[in-house]
C-alpha cells in the first residue's frame, strides 16, 4: 500500500507541474467523486450529505462535505466544527517576467526571469526545464484563463565551465538577473517564445492578455535506493502533503454518514512568498467559506464562534529531516529521519501554531489512525521559516498544528523524502476527517470519532 501511495503521489505531481495546474488535478479528483463546484460570485445552496469544493485565483481550494440530515437532527446546530487540514500548492521556482526574450551575443535567445519563493539555486542548473501556468486570453468577448504546459525540454540554465571560474568549488553568490536565465533557443527563434506557449495552450498569441508562466524541473519522479526506501521528485514541499490530505479527505466519505463535524479540505497559494495574496493562507478565503457555510445551514453568528471553539485546523507543511550529512545543522533532541511518521513541528516563537494541546490531539490521531510520529525544532541558533497556521488563525482563530512530511534537500527542484510517509499523513488526514473536536473548558477538549 504505501508504494502503491508513492507511485499515485509522483503521478499527481508529474500531472502538477505549476500550482494552477495542481488545482485542476484536485478539481479533476473531486470531479469524479461527483463533488459541485461553487463560485464565489455566485448563490450558494448546500445540502445535507452534501460534497462541494470551491477555487479562488485558480490556485487555491477549499473542499467541503455537509454532514447528513440524520446528524442535524442530533447534533444542535446541525454540526459541531470544522476538521479542516491546509497545505499549499506553490513551490520556490523561477516566473517568466514580461516581454521575456533576451539576445545574448547576437547568437542566442535567453528568457528574463525572476526569482519566486526561497530556493537552493545551484540545482536548477544544466536539466531539462520547461515553462507552464496561465494564459489569459481574449475568447468570444471575454477575458478568460488557460492553462498551459508546454509539454517537451524547452530550456535549459547552462553552468560556468570550471576551468572559466577556478573558484566554482569554494562557494559562491549567484545573481539572479545575470547568472541564471535559461537558454530558450538560437537567434533564429526569436520572436517565437510566446507563439511556442500560445500553441500548447491551442490559443492565438495575438489573443494574449497576460501571463503567468513558470518554470518547472522536466526531471520526473523516481523510487530508489536499497528496499525502494526512498522517492525522489519536483514539488515534494508541498504537494506530497496537498495529496495526502486529499486522498484522506476522500477516503472518509464512508463515514460521512456519522461525521458530527464539517471536514474542509483546504489548499493555499503563495505560501512560499509569504501568503499575504487574495488566495494565501492570510486571506479571507477560508474565513469566507466557512462563515457562508454557516450562514447557509441556517445559524447565527454566535452559532458560528460556537463552531470554531469547537474546531482543529492541521497546517501540513513539510519539515525537514535530519541530513545524512550535515548532522549537526539538526537540532540535538529533535531529529526526524526519513520513513519514521508524520513530523510534529514545534516553535517558541509561534512561527509553528503547536501547543500543548494541540499537539496532544494530534498525537491522539495520529494513534487512532495506527502511524508513527516524531518531532522538529529548528536549533536554537537558526531561525526558521513560517508556514499556513500562524498565518491563517489571523482569519479563523481555531486550534491549530503544525506538522509536515520529513524531507531532504526542501526548496531544490528536486526533493527526496521516504516511500513511507506519504501513506502514513493520508492516514492520519482520513482520521481527521472522520472525527470532531468537542471543547469542554478552557484547555480541555476531547476527540471524538465518528460515530462515538
Amino acid at each position: 500500500m504505501e508504494s502503491k501511495t508513492a507511485e499515485e503521489l509522483l503521478q499527481f505531481i508529474g500531472e502538477s507541474p505549476s500550482a494552477f495546474h495542481a488545482v485542476d488535478t484536485m478539481k479533476r479528483m473531486l470531479d469524479a467523486r461527483q463533488y459541485e463546484q461553487l463560485l464565489e460570485g455566485d448563490t450558494w445552496e448546500l445540502s445535507p450529505g452534501g460534497k462541494y469544493y470551491v477555487i479562488r485565483g485558480g490556485t487555491s481550494l477549499i473542499a467541503f462535505r455537509i454532514p447528513s440530515a440524520k446528524i442535524k437532527s442530533r447534533v444542535h446546530g446541525g454540526f459541531r466544527g470544522f476538521q479542516i487540514m491546509a497545505s499549499h500548492s506553490d513551490s520556490p521556482t523561477f516566473k517568466v517576467k514580461e516581454n521575456p526574450e533576451m539576445e545574448a551575443e547576437k547568437a542566442y535567445v535567453k528568457l528574463n526571469v525572476e526569482k519566486y519563493g526561497g530556493m537552493l539555486i545551484a540545482p536548477w542548473f544544466d536539466r531539462p526545464l520547461s515553462v507552464a501556468g496561465r494564459l489569459i486570453v481574449r475568447e468570444n468577448g471575454r477575458i478568460v484563463s488557460k492553462l498551459v504546459n508546454v509539454d517537451k525540454d524547452l530550456l535549459l540554465i547552462p553552468s560556468l565551465a570550471v576551468h572559466m571560474d577556478r573558484q566554482a568549488n569554494e562557494g559562491h553568490k549567484y545573481n539572479v538577473q545575470k547568472e541564471l536565465l535559461p537558454l530558450y533557443g538560437m537567434i533564429g527563434a526569436k520572436g517565437t517564445f510566446l507563439r511556442a506557449v500560445a500553441e500548447s495552450a491551442g490559443v492565438s498569441e495575438e489573443d494574449i492578455l497576460g501571463h503567468d508562466l513558470f518554470l518547472y524541473n522536466r526531471v520526473g519522479g523516481t523510487i530508489w535506493g536499497a528496499e525502494d526506501a526512498f522517492l525522489s521528485s519536483a514539488r515534494l514541499d508541498d504537494l506530497q502533503c496537498a495529496f495526502a490530505s486529499l486522498k484522506g479527505f476522500l477516503a472518509a466519505e464512508a463515514a460521512a454518514e456519522e461525521c458530527e463535524s464539517i471536514p474542509v479540505h483546504c489548499v493555499f497559494d503563495n505560501e512560499e512568498v509569504g501568503s499575504s495574496t487574495k488566495q494565501g493562507a492570510a486571506s479571507t478565503f477560508l474565513a469566507d467559506t466557512l462563515v457562508r457555510i454557516n450562514e447557509l445551514l441556517g445559524r447565527t453568528p454566535g452559532e458560528y464562534r460556537q463552531a470554531i471553539a469547537s474546531s482543529f485546523m492541521v497546517s501540513a507543511d513539510n519539515a525537514h529531516a535530519v541530513h545524512p550529512n550535515f548532522a549537526e545543522a539538526a537540532c540535538p533532541t529533535n531529529r526526524p529521519v526519513l520513513n519514521e511518521g508524520i513530523v510534529l513541528k514545534y516553535s517558541a516563537n509561534q512561527k509553528y501554531t503547536t501547543d500543548g494541546v494541540s499537539a496532544a490531539l494530534w498525537k491522539q490521531l495520529c494513534e487512532n489512525a495506527n502511524v508513527l510520529y516524531q518531532t522538529f525544532l529548528n536549533r536554537a541558533d537558526m531561525i526558521g521559516g513560517s508556514t499556513l497556521g500562524n498565518l491563517s488563525g489571523n482569519q479563523v482563530a481555531v486550534c491549530c498544528v503544525d506538522i509536515g512530511l520529513p524531507q531532504l534537500a526542501m526548496h531544490s527542484p528536486y526533493e527526496t523524502a521516504g516511500v513511507k510517509d506519504t501513506e502514513a499523513l493520508v492516514r492520519a488526514a482520513k482520521a481527521l476527517f472522520e472525527s470532531s473536536v468537542e471543547e469542554s473548558g478552557y484547555g480541555s477538549y476531547r476527540l471524538i470519532k465518528s460515530g462515538c
